[in-house]
């Protein structure tokens, strides 16, 4: 028997088909912890989660939200598994015995997330099945948010559960001596989730959610970790992108440069808690990229306005990141501040450095039309921004990029 079901009135907070699917998410991911560990089994786990979120999905707007959506979706998915195994005694008498955990019983979710950030499973695999087991996302939902089709996304979810049932890989957190060579794998998927969901490859209508799941996952592994400097530089870096997030897009969803946010909206709270953090790892005196960039950005958090940015210090601190880790993006990107502290022509010459290994990268040709209308060159500038309008899928970008085109400035 399930849980009681509360009116038609409290449904008139959960208007929208989006707003439910967010409700689901908030707890399908524990749904999932809780099953693997009972079943054993990543693909028995998930389908009593799809089984559970579509009865939710299918029933919610008529019935209306329980008043436990947790334990609804939990009891949901244990009768299903079963029914689905009444003939399995033993394994049907594990599922009827299991209750639902209490909030703060998180052990199980940190299990699941080094599980699925195995390094034997690829890159994109464990960014896949993270997203979709350990924070709920649905197999579309994903896809969107990625730009590849949703089969590709389905494929790589269950190969990669087949892999983690085929070679026995372990649903638990890391002895110590391997934790540090299993932590890398967690922090890169998070890193990406949080890339993905600051500015979305294609599709803006999950960009928050991604970004708070980054800081979840972060924020979990600091619990497990809190004396493990980079995951608080990761964790500082999430918390400082979303204090800044409201002033990202202005109200018609149009994309707000940096120079022109209104810092006034900044969550000057969630700054100051995200600088502590830095600093607290930064004393531990063992430099990582993730405090590197988090410190970057703090820099930009900090400053009272455009005019006040310490630029010298933002150079130095890409002088440390490229040192830990060179990549053409960093030596973009320090590029950038370059041309507040030595002009914009030096900022161009080691822009133009970059082009054989930065040709297909819509920033890239962005940066370079910003620097070369800010020396007088405008039909260049205009060039470069056509190319960099062909090479971006995302709509705020492409929005910024055609008034440029059209008008040569951001506005018009």
């Amino acid at each position: 028997m399930t849980p009681a079901i509360r009116g038609d009135a409290d449904l008139d907070h959960v208007t929208s088909q989006r707003e439910l699917e967010h409700v689901v998410r908030e707890y399908a991911g524990r749904l999932a912890t809780a099953l693997v560990r009972v079943t054993g089994d990543f693909a028995t786990a998930e389908d009593l989660v799809q089984d559970a979120v579509l009865a939710a999905l299918q029933r919610w707007p008529a019935e209306g939200v329980p008043e436990r959506p947790d334990a609804w979706l939990f009891t949901v998915a244990r009768n299903r598994g079963i029914d689905a195994h009444r003939r399995r005694d033993n394994y049907r008498t594990k599922l009827a015995q299991i209750r639902w955990p209490v909030a703060s019983e998180s052990d199980d979710r940190l299990r699941l997330i080094f599980t699925c950030c195995h390094p034997a499973l690829s890159r994109p695999a464990q960014i896949a099945l993270t997203l979709r087991v350990v924070c709920g996302l649905t197999t579309a939902q994903i896809a969107r948010a990625f730009l590849v089709p949703e089969t590709t996304v389905a494929r790589r979810i269950t190969r990669a559960k087949r892999k983690i049932s085929e070679a026995g890989i372990p649903y638990r957190v890391p002895d110590p001596d391997e934790l540090n060579t299993r932590l890398r794998e967690v922090l890169a998927v998070i890193y990406l989730v949080l890339n993905e969901g600051y500015l979305p490859t294609a599709d803006l209508s999950e960009s928050r959610d991604l970004v708070d799941d980054a800081g979840w996952l972060a924020s979990q592994l600091h619990d497990l970790m809190p004396t493990e400097p980079e995951v608080a530089g990761l964790l500082a870096l999430i918390q400082l992108h979303r204090a800044r997030a409201d002033a990202r897009f202005d109200r018609d969803g149009d994309l707000v440069r940096l120079e022109h946010q209104d810092r006034a909206s900044w969550d000057r709270d969630a700054i100051s808690r995200a600088t502590q953090l830095l600093r607290r790892a930064a004393e531990q005196h063992r430099p990582g990229p993730y405090q590197l960039q988090a410190a970057i950005v703090a820099c930009h958090a900090e400053a009272t306005d455009w005019a006040d940015t310490d630029w010298e210090q933002i150079v130095l601190l890409y002088d440390m990141l490229l040192h830990l880790e060179p990549s053409p993006l960093t030596r973009l990107h320090r590029a950038i501040a370059v041309r507040y502290t030595a002009g914009p022509a030096a900022a161009l010459a080691e822009v133009n450095a970059l082009s054989g290994s930065l040709d297909h990268y819509h920033l890239y040709h962005a940066t370079r039309a910003e620097l070369l209308r800010a020396i007088d060159r405008p039909e260049e500038a205009r060039d470069a921004d056509r190319l960099a309008l062909e090479l971006t899928a995302n709509p705020a970008e492409q929005a910024v990029l055609q008034r440029r085109v059209e008008w040569g400035t951001d506005g018009g």
